[in-house]
């Protein structure tokens, strides 16, 4: 077993949590129905690899303290406590949003079912993004990480949940 000193934090990442403490996957399974999708081998390697459970919990619409807390209970750390979440993630419809203004699609999916990671794909695309133009990111989940990359990149985003599992994300350069 690996080491169980691993200090669980919202920057914690997914994979290293469940190597670390492999029963705490059946209780993220439990908590948030979504998570089940890390016993996918594609996705445990890919985004499980990259994501940390802020951004699950992001994902997973639950609240980042709450899940840090059932998690640290269940492996007899403290409890945690973070006073103020900041929601970087825009689920509304911006002023700059104009149909008209994508320039390019990327769907994501079969990259993803392939085992492979779309990130570097999109941050090179993003890179290259002409300003005044949006890029249309297709996903089966929201890519949280890939999204505050953008925002390092100085790159807006706009998330819309079409359905279960299919995700466009709105990327627009200024």
């Amino acid at each position: 077993m690996k080491n169980e000193k691993l200090i669980i934090t919202p920057k914690t990442k997914v994979l290293n949590l469940i190597e670390t403490y492999p029963k705490l996957e059946d209780i993220l399974i439990s908590y948030v129905p979504a998570f089940k999708k890390l016993k996918s081998p594609i996705l445990r390697n890919t985004v499980a690899k990259i994501a940390s459970l802020q951004q699950a919990a992001i994902v997973g619409k639950v609240n980042v303290s709450d899940l840090i807390n059932i998690l640290r209970k269940e492996v007899g750390q403290d409890f945690f406590n973070q006073s103020s979440e900041k929601n970087i993630y825009n689920f509304t419809e911006p002023n700059w949003y104009d149909q008209k203004l994508i320039t390019q699609t990327f769907n994501a999916k079969e990259m993803l079912e392939n085992g492979e990671q779309p990130v570097n794909q999109v941050i090179t695309d993003l890179k290259k993004l002409n300003k005044n133009t949006i890029y249309q990111l297709i996903a089966p989940f929201l890519p949280a990480p890939l999204i505050e990359k953008s925002l390092s990149l100085k790159i807006s985003h706009w998330i819309v949940e079409e359905k279960k599992e299919l995700f466009n994300i709105y990327f627009y350069k200024e």
